[in-house]
């Protein structure tokens, strides 16, 4: 499972530095500032949960257990929901479509799920080194 939190983490991060560039160079043309921050976040986010995600990859193969696999689940699901969702509402303004504003309500779920992946990732690092082997 680790390989596949590295590849993930590698892909999100390629997709990151794309819709940052997206948001430096185009998206000022296109909606207003307010909204243009509202991106930012979504970009920032992404990035700090790509590293949170390698960091997982990386640490599965020694701390192999249900919270580290949850941590690299919900930060998956987090990046999709949160940042996804404001990317979003960003496109949809920019193109004036209307009737999708519910999309809004996305974020906070995924914001939640982000967190849920701090703490499971906190707990999947065992406090001793007799605890480090097993699997609970």
């Amino acid at each position: 499972m680790h390989r596949t939190y590295l590849k993930i983490a590698t892909l999100t991060g390629a997709i990151t530095v794309i819709m940052g560039a997206f948001g430096a160079h185009k998206l000022k043309q296109l909606v207003s500032a307010d909204l243009v921050a509202t991106y930012q976040t979504g970009v920032t986010y992404q990035f700090y949960h790509t590293l949170a995600l390698l960091a997982v990859g990386i640490l599965y193969k020694r701390y192999q257990n249900k919270w580290m696999d949850w941590a690299g689940r919900l930060f998956i699901l987090g990046i999709i929901l949160f940042s996804g969702s404001l990317y979003l509402l960003t496109a949809l303004q920019a193109t004036k479509d209307i009737g999708l504003e519910g999309f809004g309500i996305i974020t906070p779920v995924g914001g939640v799920l982000l967190v849920a992946g701090w703490l499971s990732f906190f707990l999947a690092i065992p406090s001793d080194r007799k605890k480090e082997y097993s699997d609970s």
